[in-house]
C-alpha cells in the first residue's frame, strides 16, 4: 500500500497536516462522487449514514465539509478547550504499523473555544440553506484545559460551560470529553461523583443558550472497569444523558505486535486502531445491556472493516467512527466499510 511506502517514512503529525490538506484541496472532486449507506435516526437526528469522523482528526473545525465528501455521515471536532493551548511537546504522535495503529500523547492541542466558535460561525454564514441542510451532522467534543486542576469541581464546571457557551449554538450534538489520556488528572473526572454534576452543568449551560435543545453525551475510555461502565450507564440514565461515546483511546500495551522496544520508545500516549477493537466492543456491548433501548452508543475504537462494523452495530452501537483505520486505509475508506455494512442500516437491524 501506499501508506506503508510513503507515509509511513513521514513524521506522523507532518502527515497528518499533509493529508488534512490533501483532503479539503480534493473536496470539490469527492464530493461528487456517491457515499453508499442509508439514513440513520439517532439523538433526534437524522444522519446521512452510519459511519463518521472521531474527535482528534478536525480539533479546529477547519476540514468538516471536506471530511463529509469522503462520505462520512458526521463529523465530531475537537476536542475543544476553554482556552487555547499548544499541546504537548513534540513528538506526539507515532505510528504501530504492525499493529494497524496509532499512539498519541497530543494533549489537547486547540485553538480554543473562541476561535472555533468564530470559525463555525463564519461556516454557517457561508453555507446556503441547501447545503446546510444536506451537510453532515457536526458533533462538538469538549474538554478540561490543561491548566484548569481536575480537584476544582467549580473550576472544572467553569472551564467546560465557557467552551458550552460558545459552541453549542453551533453543535447538532455536544460531546463532554472525560477519558484522553493526555491532560493530567482528566481520567478522574470519569468518577460518578465528580462527572454527574459536570455533566448536569453542561447541561444547564447548553440549554441557555440555545434555542432547541442539543443531544448531550459523555465520551468514556476503555480502560474503566466493567463496574465504572455500568455505573455511568446508570447516571446516563438518571439524568437523562442522550448518549454516551464507546470508546477513547487505551493506556494499555497489552499483546502487541510491536517489538517491546519499538513500544517503549514511544512511551506514554493513548493507543487506538486495531488492539482496542475487543474492549471497545466490550464496553459497548456492557453499556447496550444497561441503557436498553434508551440512550443512543457511539461505537469508536478498531473499526476497520465492515465485518468490524457490523459487529460494533450487533452489539448495540447506533453510530459508529473511525479515526486510526482512516489514517492507514485512505480516503476511500469510509465508503469501503459503508458499502460494506448492509441496507438493513438505519431500520433498526442489527442491535443485538
Amino acid at each position: 500500500m501506499l501508506f506503508d511506502h510513503v507515509a509511513t517514512r513521514i513524521d506522523a503529525e507532518r502527515a497528518h497536516h499533509l493529508g488534512f490538506r490533501a483532503v479539503r484541496a480534493g473536496a470539490p472532486l469527492t464530493r461528487l462522487l456517491r457515499t453508499p449507506g442509508k439514513p440513520v435516526e439517532a439523538l433526534g437526528l437524522s444522519f446521512p449514514n452510519v459511519l463518521g469522523v472521531a474527535a482528534g482528526f478536525d480539533k479546529n473545525a477547519v476540514g468538516i465539509d471536506a471530511l463529509a465528501a469522503l462520505g462520512f455521515g458526521h463529523v465530531e471536532v475537537g476536542t475543544v478547550t476553554g482556552e487555547g493551548q499548544p499541546g504537548n511537546p513534540t513528538p506526539r504522535l507515532f505510528r504501530l504499523p504492525a499493529d494497524r495503529a496509532v499512539v498519541n500523547r497530543m494533549g489537547f492541542n486547540n485553538d480554543g473555544a473562541e476561535v472555533v466558535a468564530r470559525r463555525l460561525a463564519e461556516r454557517r454564514a457561508r453555507l446556503s440553506r441547501d447545503e446546510a441542510a444536506g451537510g453532515p451532522v457536526l458533533g462538538i467534543n469538549i474538554g478540561k484545559t490543561k491548566v484548569v486542576p481536575d480537584d476544582d469541581q467549580a473550576a472544572v464546571e467553569a472551564d467546560y460551560a465557557k467552551s458550552t457557551r460558545l459552541l453549542a449554538p453551533f453543535a447538532d450534538y455536544l460531546v463532554v470529553n472525560v477519558s484522553s489520556p493526555n491532560t493530567p488528572g482528566l481520567r478522574n473526572l470519569q468518577a460518578v461523583e465528580k462527572l454527574q454534576p459536570l455533566l448536569e452543568h453542561v447541561r444547564r449551560t447548553a440549554d441557555t443558550v440555545t434555542s432547541a435543545r442539543v443531544p448531550l453525551l459523555v465520551k468514556i475510555a476503555p480502560d474503566l472497569a466493567d463496574e465504572d461502565v455500568v455505573a455511568v450507564a446508570d447516571m446516563a440514565l438518571a439524568i437523562g444523558l442522550d448518549g454516551i461515546v464507546a470508546t477513547n483511546t487505551t493506556i494499555s500495551r497489552e499483546g502487541l505486535a510491536s517489538s517491546a522496544a519499538e513500544v517503549e520508545a514511544i512511551g506514554n500516549g493513548g493507543l487506538s486502531g486495531a488492539p482496542v477493537r475487543e474492549r471497545a466492543l466490550e464496553v459497548t456491548r456492557i453499556l447496550r445491556d444497561r441503557l436498553g433501548e434508551g440512550p443512543t452508543i457511539i461505537g469508536v475504537g478498531g473499526i476497520t472493516t465492515a465485518e468490524d462494523a457490523r459487529a460494533r452495530l450487533a452489539a448495540g452501537a447506533d453510530l459508529l467512527q473511525g479515526y486510526s483505520a482512516f489514517v492507514y486505509e485512505g480516503p476511500l475508506w469510509p465508503r469501503r466499510v459503508l458499502a460494506g455494512v448492509g441496507p438493513e442500516v438505519g431500520s433498526g437491524v442489527g442491535r443485538g
